[in-house]
């Protein structure tokens, strides 16, 4: 149970992948305008990572190492079509809001990554709790970048159509920069920047 702990917590901290691995940004950029998104895309991603790694992990001793980063790609594709059928058929609006880059899931490096770094090696149980933290991490990165550039960009917090509340001040005059690209950009530069101010940094 340490072990599971462990693995489950570094991923949410120590080892997130947007603040302190810097990897996925692509998605967290693009798709980061609206907690909407921001929600539909790490369910998604959270389910393909958490499957492709229980699944790895108890293939990993029959797959030969010369032809693990094709069936590794392959199981991770075929989670994804699973994943973005379902998001077409029970919510195609969101669907159509995240367009392609729920396919674009299948090249996650850090999906693919977690795949022949820790469960092609790690038994199932860490497995699941590595794809648990890191999955976890990626969610609530993904929350928080989109949570402030909706309330600065909109002056409005709105949830799958449901209106929560205006920010006073904000509501009129929105600060529509925010929800550019540059906007994306300085969200995430000053989270890094607090994250190292901090003292958070990669480790085990």
């Amino acid at each position: 149970m340490h072990s599971f702990t462990k693995n489950f917590l570094r991923g949410i901290i120590r080892s997130n992948p947007t603040f302190i691995l810097l990897l996925g940004l692509c998605p967290t950029l693009a798709v980061s305008t609206s907690l909407d998104n921001a929600v539909g895309m790490s369910a998604a991603f959270i389910c393909v990572l958490l499957a492709s790694n229980i699944i790895i992990s108890l293939i990993r001793n029959h797959v030969p190492v010369r032809v693990r980063i094709p069936v590794f790609i392959v199981i991770i594709a075929t989670l994804v079509t699973i994943v973005d059928l379902m998001l077409q058929g029970f919510i195609p609006a969101l669907s159509k809001s995240l367009g392609m880059y729920i396919p674009l899931i299948v090249v996650n490096c850090i999906i693919l990554g977690r795949a022949e770094a820790f469960a092609s090696k790690n038994s199932t149980t860490n497995s699941i709790a590595d794809a648990l933290g890191i999955g976890i991490g990626f969610a609530w990165a993904m929350i928080l970048i989109s949570l402030i550039r909706q309330l600065l960009g909109t002056g409005k917090l709105d949830l799958f159509g449901r209106h929560l509340f205006t920010v006073p001040g904000l509501g009129d005059n929105p600060v529509a920069i925010f929800l550019l690209p540059m906007g994306a950009f300085f969200v995430i530069g000053v989270l890094l920047a607090l994250f190292r101010w901090m003292g958070v940094s990669a480790g085990e």
